[in-house]
């Protein structure tokens, strides 16, 4: 058994053709993909990395295992990394790093649609949302197949409505009687909330400290020109781009074509996901 673990860094409003200040030039929606007799190693695993990095955040916590419960944020790791003052950088890319080496040991795989918005265009958050969840589960799919595995998935909670609309687009593939899918994938998306699940907050670590500005420098600098496009995310790609490249689950369709893994939309540039890994 396997569990695949969801979460998303941005958001998925349209950006105007001047960004301002704030407006999120990308959309990420990743997953990590968990062996579930590796689930309490991994989370325990994680409690104590958290315990040693930030012994403050867990401090008021009276048992061991309440410290799952504060988080640390992966937007407010990703400020420490590309904003902070040098031991602070210094600090959340120690941190960073260890954590890739957790997920690493406990085998977890990578899997992320990253969209980069146009300029003063539509972007369908709605439509980019739910296909993006449908990608994911054919991916997963892919992945139990190979393994011999069954899978659920836990995703992050958004609202009731978004919830139930992101449910039904898999529930009408899953259940359609002419062509079932996600036959390996026991149900439809689950949506939690992220307090007691060690996957969802080593989801949102990976999508907002790394993956986020990563794609946000790598394919909107020079259009975009606002706080979240920084100059020293070309560090973290440089720090942690193979390590990123190395946890995904890729495999090949039918027809040979490469598929999973981290896959880019770049209507701008028109740049694949190899802008992710290494500097140009």
């Amino acid at each position: 058994m396997h569990i695949l673990y969801i979460d998303e860094s941005g958001d998925t409003g349209q950006l105007p053709a001047q960004p301002g200040a704030n407006d999120q030039p990308v959309f990420v929606i990743g997953a990590l993909i968990v062996d579930a007799a590796k689930i309490g190693d991994l989370t325990r695993d994680f409690i104590d990395l958290k315990t040693r990095f930030y012994p403050g955040l867990v401090g008021e916590c009276n048992k061991h295992l309440d410290r799952i419960l504060p988080e640390i944020k992966g937007a407010d790791l990703r400020r420490n990394a590309l904003r902070g003052r040098h031991n602070v950088r210094r600090h959340a890319v120690g941190f960073l790093s260890k954590l890739l080496l957790i997920l690493q040991a406990h085998d977890v795989r990578l899997l992320s649609r990253v969209w980069v918005k146009p300029l003063g265009q539509r972007f369908d958050g709605r439509a980019v949302y739910t296909s993006s969840i449908q990608w994911l589960y054919s991916s997963f799919e892919n992945f139990l197949h190979d393994q011999d595995s069954l899978g659920f998935c836990i995703a992050d909670s958004r609202d009731p409505l978004n919830n139930a609309i992101v449910a039904h687009s898999v529930f009408t593939q899953k259940f359609q009687s002419s062509s079932a899918a996600y036959g390996r994938t026991l149900e439809l998306p689950t949506f939690a909330h992220s307090e007691n699940h060690a996957g969802i907050q080593l989801c949102d670590i990976v999508c907002s400290a790394l993956l986020y500005p990563i794609a946000a420098e790598a394919y909107c600098s020079g259009h975009v020109g606002n706080i979240h496009v920084q100059p020293g995310a070309a560090a973290l790609r440089r720090r942690f781009g193979e390590e990123l490249q190395n946890l995904q689950f890729r495999y090949r369709e039918p027809l040979g074509k490469w598929n999973g893994g981290i896959v880019v939309s770049d209507p701008i540039g028109l740049r694949n996901a190899a802008g992710m890994f290494a500097l140009d």
